[in-house]
């Protein structure tokens, strides 16, 4: 059974990063794209899911990257996450990457601008858990709310989003330039709220279980 492990992204992941994203959507961002986010974008947060090579545990490579970088290790599930750092893990040419998230911090608000998982992986609760890392760094840095577009015919995402509190708060009309579809604009409750917390500790709980010891999260 594979194993993964979510590290920030660098610029060697983004060529690779790119393909996956082609499979997963009809309009890509350009790799030049991501190359400004990780450059310029100092409110940008992107994160990879780097699938193991065979025998390498996640154990070995997360000890591996806190060597190499001097940076703690958080392990997947439960935990909130230290403000987001920018450490610089070497991109390994036996590591494939297999997934991908991003998010943008505004003030108080985070704005998850992407996530992808290979067509071939989904359904493991792999994008869940981009998703669910993408919360717990914005709680970390202090977000109060959290947002996102959907498309209005993308039924499958907008119950994972309301599962994790999110609600329609407004529409943007031919948001999708591939076939003009409209978007859904979605909210979390606020963060720090009892019921958002409570609520999602159940989920982060649930989510362990079903992917907890496949996973390795290093930020």
């Amino acid at each position: 059974m594979s194993k993964y492990v979510v590290r920030p992204m660098q610029f060697e992941d983004i060529e690779a990063v790119s393909a996956v994203e082609r499979e997963c959507f009809t309009t890509p961002w350009p790799m030049s794209a991501y190359r400004r986010e990780l450059r310029d974008n100092r409110l940008g947060r992107y994160i990879v899911l780097v699938e193991l090579p065979e025998g390498e545990d996640t154990v070995t490579v997360v000890e591996r990257i806190e060597e190499e970088n001097g940076n703690g290790v958080r392990r997947a599930v439960g935990q909130l996450l230290r403000p987001f750092a920018r450490p610089t893990p070497i991109a390994r040419s036996s590591e494939r990457i297999v997934g991908f998230a991003g998010m943008w911090l505004m003030l108080d608000e985070a704005h998850v601008t992407t996530i992808g998982v290979k067509p071939e992986l989904r359904g493991q609760g792999l994008g869940e858990l981009l998703f669910a890392t993408l919360i717990e760094i914005a709680i970390g840095v202090g977000a109060r709310r959290v947002t996102l577009e959907v498309r209005v015919s993308n039924y499958a995402a907008q119950a994972l989003y309301r599962k994790y509190t999110f609600r329609e708060e407004g529409i943007r009309r031919r948001y999708y330039s591939d076939n003009n579809e409209d978007a859904l604009i979605m909210w979390s409750e606020t963060l720090e709220s009892p019921h958002f917390q409570q609520c999602f500790r159940q989920i982060r709980e649930t989510l362990d279980e079903r992917v907890g010891g496949l996973v390795a999260v290093h930020l």
